[in-house]
């Protein structure tokens, strides 16, 4: 009776072997390395064929700083568990393979990138580029060999500014590294309008010596990032020296009415226009309301400033 099931187990186990494909020859590697997703066949085992080693997980990636140890056996119980419809039956190299954590080194440069590309996304946007440094080093930091990412958890209240400190979190993967806090220097450089030579106040914008240069906007406030050349009425409030950038507060539009200049009192309704003669009694800018009187009839009324002689009748 004995007998009779040793027969029938190696007979089913010799039709098992014939109905299961047969992968190999498989030469085992004597040591290799995991990612974060786990340990596959196809990183422990290389073949003398063209054929492709199937990529089937076998067991979970070993912690970082300890060893995984799996022998031949040990790999062919697990394809057995995992892919029943495959096995090796001719292996050859190592009869065992050391399998370590796939790791990376996270250095104060690639940490740089990092946090630049998160917060030039999250906060700065397109204001300008953002530069960091560190104000305190940074300890090299071994994590998983895998895509790096950081997710902002804190910045101050009024956001990046020249030192600030950003607590985020490290991520490799979907595996969390941890929780960091890092103080930091910034600069957002972008393009501003800035006086090449000195200028005068009461000078019209469009006569200017302006050019663009690249500045850190952090350290200023109100600034000038493209030259108005459409309206020639912009003229300087106040001296602004060689080197300065241009702030809004530096410019403004040039009173082209006087008080006491006589105007043209233009009213239009449909198609019908009436001119007036009127004395204006306050300067104006253009587009501004000001108050006129009418020369002969003296009753006193509102225009909006078109030009140096006209101002168009408001009712």
């Amino acid at each position: 009776m004995r007998f009779h099931k040793s027969v029938f187990l190696f007979l089913f186990a010799i039709n098992s072997l014939f109905a299961a494909e047969n992968i190999g020859p498989l030469e085992l590697l004597p040591q290799t390395t995991a990612g974060t997703q786990g340990v596959f066949l196809s990183d422990l085992v290389t073949n003398k064929t063209d054929r492709v080693i199937p990529r089937i997980l076998l067991a979970n990636a070993p912690q970082i700083g300890r060893a995984l140890f799996l022998t031949r056996f040990q790999i062919n119980d697990l394809l057995t568990k995992k892919a029943p419809d495959l096995v090796c039956s001719n292996w050859l190299g190592a009869d065992k393979v050391r399998i370590a954590r796939a790791v990376r080194v996270v250095n104060e440069t690639t940490l740089k990138e990092l946090l630049t590309a998160a917060i030039q996304e999250e906060h700065v946007k397109s204001r300008g580029e953002l530069e960091l440094s560190f104000n305190r080093p940074w300890n090299n930091l071994t994590v998983p060999d895998d895509v790096l990412a950081v997710k902002l958890k804190e910045l101050p209240s009024s956001g990046v500014s020249a030192n600030f400190i950003c607590r985020f979190e490290l991520l490799a993967g979907a595996e969390s590294v941890g929780v960091f806090q890092q103080p930091l220097q910034a600069n957002v450089w972008k393009e501003v309008v800035v006086a090449r030579s000195n200028l005068l106040r009461g000078q019209l914008l469009k006569d200017a010596d302006i050019a663009p240069e690249r500045r850190d906007l952090l350290a200023l406030r109100d600034y000038v990032t493209q030259i108005p050349t459409d309206d020639p009425y912009i003229e300087f409030r106040e001296n602004v020296p060689a080197g300065t950038p241009l702030t809004t507060r530096v410019l403004r539009l040039r009173a082209i009415v006087k008080r006491g200049r006589v105007l043209d009192a233009v009213l239009q309704e449909d198609s019908m226009t009436i001119s007036v003669k009127a004395e204006a009694l306050e300067d104006g800018v253009p587009g501004q309301p000001i108050r006129v009187r009418n020369i002969q009839s003296k009753r006193e009324f509102r225009g909006k400033v078109q030009d140096e002689q006209t101002v168009m009748v408001m009712f």
